[in-house]
């Protein structure tokens, strides 16, 4: 006889013999849909959990009462390949997450609050609903403290409790992902000969998003912004850079999480008056990134500026971003969403290791009032997964961003968006052609310590990549230290981010020799200074410091890194005696250290 069966899976039919036992009859169900037999469970009727079929006491099918034609409803657990597992308990386990996440997993993050004078009824000692914590994600306290998003860990938190409620077991983190499965079950041509609901991508509602992944910006000391502008006052051209720093605890958000920026790095660039245009990655990157390791710092955002003077020579600015217009273009959303997916959060919530990402951009431009303001954002989780299935694109509009059309490369599923019309009633309207930015943006705040303790104290070296202002150079860099006799340092000199990765990059210090170059900006301490100075290759550099600052202008001052090639033979090739680089023939000054041939 046949008998229908109804699951998540659709409706099929199983063909068997009434005088069969039961677990025939859940062995053949288990091997359609490919699962546990031990994990089916069948029911009479819709909407029920069923009973497991293995629990069903041995029996004939006609036993059970079912006849040919009837139809069952199933419910199963999807079986968990191997390798899946193994992912999972990765993701548990082994992933190395941020230092600051392992400190607030560990931390209550209630939010303690004093014995009410006018609603306590109750002894100094006591507790009752008026004076008892409140739960980091409670929305009355973030609506009463315009905390806008929660913080990642309160989000954590609340979705870890409400599974506890429903479910055995806390199922980890899973991303946004709008991209079609190539490897479908469904028994059909993989897209786009054939599609179905298993594999196409479920409908986009957009929405503000509920948490931050950072809550708050700190720079560690006001000069770090100042200098970044200076260079807008100098040339009137937009300016880029990389910033660098830690993620710390922010206590002033519950279980919040701040970065700490103790740099900027501008890497090579081309700026204009209304713009600039990158070149990313550029060849350093990969070694000013370790130079930031080196110092314990990663990367923590971009920074650029948008800044038109007003012509009233009062020192303000234009003011292009409010609520009429836009905050973060169309366009900068997407780059920022293409950052983010670069620079991904590891975190052993989720099943891939990793989960959003901690990211942030930071726009230097006008106020209302026409000053010079900073504005902090990241872009919504489901932004970047759009980006990343490329169904999104900026528009000419810089305030709407526009949904792309589906064709045989790319399928865009149904894009939503909600609003409250004129009357206060919530719509839902298609995104299609394109929506508002507004609903991909997740605001942060930023500012400045206190009490400024920055890691690195000198802030006069050049900064790299400014050719318009001031070139650095091994002239620029001897000035700077000031050495004294026999090459001794002056420990606050060399605590300058531009001027370990100037060092670094010339290739001019042996790994060990830089090393304590870092040791000494970070701990300040004589013994690290005595040390560097004793260093056979700190020596050295003194050296092609010293003559290079006695050259005439240009030649000493000009320093071109390792990596120049020549297809002349080495038989016509020189080295340098004073840092050994090998130069082609035609070159009478070495292009490392600027000194001449036979000087």
């Amino acid at each position: 006889m046949l008998v229908r069966v109804r699951s998540k899976e659709g409706t099929f039919r199983i063909e068997i013999d009434p005088n069969d036992d039961i677990s025939v009859l859940g062995n053949k169900i288990a091997s359609h849909l490919g699962t546990d037999p031990s994990t089916v469970r069948i029911s009479d009727k819709p909407n029920l959990t069923g009973e497991f079929i293995s629990n069903l006491s041995e029996g004939s099918i006609d036993k059970f009462k079912i006849r040919h034609g009837d139809l069952i409803y199933v419910t199963f657990e999807e079986a968990v390949d191997s390798n899946q597992m193994k992912e999972t308990t990765k993701s548990t386990t082994s992933v190395k997450q941020d230092s600051v996440d392992d400190f607030l997993e560990k931390q209550d993050g209630l939010i303690k609050r004093q014995r009410d004078p006018k609603f306590c009824k109750h002894a100094s000692k006591g507790m009752c609903d008026y004076c008892m914590p409140l739960e980091p994600y409670d929305s009355n306290y973030l609506t009463e403290n315009r905390i806008k998003h929660m913080s990642f860990h309160a989000y954590l938190r609340k979705i870890n409790k409400q599974n506890k409620q429903n479910v055995k077991f806390i199922p980890p983190l899973e991303e946004p992902d709008f991209h079609v499965k190539t490897k479908c079950t469904g028994g059909h041509a993989s897209w786009p000969a054939g599609i179905c609901t298993k594999c196409q991508p479920s409908a986009v509602t957009l929405q503000p998003q509920q948490y931050r992944m950072v809550d708050h910006i700190e720079f560690s000391v006001s000069s770090l912004i100042n200098e970044f502008i200076n260079y807008w006052r100098a040339t009137g051209t937009q300016r880029f850079g990389y910033l660098y720093g830690r993620y710390e605890s922010y206590p002033d958000v519950p279980l919040g999480v701040k970065a700490v920026v103790e740099a900027i790095y501008e890497p090579p660039q081309d700026d204009k008056v209304d713009g600039l245009s990158l070149t990313l990655p550029w060849d350093n990157e990969q070694l000013i990134d370790e130079v930031a390791v080196n110092c314990g710092l990663v990367k923590v955002g971009m920074i650029y500026t948008d800044l038109i003077d007003d012509g009233s020579g009062l020192g303000k600015v234009i003011c292009k971003r409010h609520i009429d217009s836009y905050f973060l273009s169309s366009q900068e959303c997407c780059f920022s969403a293409a950052m983010q997916i670069k620079h991904k959060a590891h975190s052993k919530w989720s099943v891939s290791g990793v989960f959003d990402s901690r990211f942030v951009t930071c726009v230097v431009t006008g106020n209302e009032n026409g000053d010079i303001d900073v504005s902090a954002y990241q872009v919504s989780n489901t932004c970047s997964a759009m980006v990343s299935a490329d169904i999104i694109e900026p528009s000419v509009d810089p305030g709407v961003m526009r949904v792309k059309e589906s064709t045989s490369k790319r399928y865009v599923p149904e894009v939503f968006y909600k609003y409250k019309n004129e009357y206060g009633v919530n719509v839902q309207e298609s995104a299609k052609p394109c929506f508002p930015v507004e609903y991909l943006l997740v605001n942060l705040t930023h500012g400045f310590p206190t009490d400024p303790n920055p890691l690195f104290t000198s802030t006069n070296f050049p900064i790299e990549n400014r050719d318009k202002v001031k070139k650095q150079s091994l002239n620029s860099l001897h000035n700077h230290l000031g050495l004294g006799e026999g090459g001794n340092v002056h420990v606050d000199k060399v605590s300058d981010f531009h001027l370990l990765t100037y060092i670094k990059e010339s290739g001019l210090l042996d790994e060990n020799g830089f090393l304590t170059l870092v040791r000494l900006a970070l701990s300040h301490e004589e013994k690290d200074a005595i040390q560097l100075a004793q260093s056979t290759g700190w020596q050295t550099l003194v050296t092609i410091m010293k003559e290079s600052d006695h050259l005439p202008n240009g030649s000493g001052g000009s320093s071109s890194y390792g990596g120049i090639g020549s297809s002349t033979s080495s038989a016509t090739e020189w080295s340098c005696r004073h840092c050994t680089f090998t130069n082609i023939p035609s070159v009478v000054n070495c292009e490392m250290c600027g000194l001449p041939k036979d000087g």
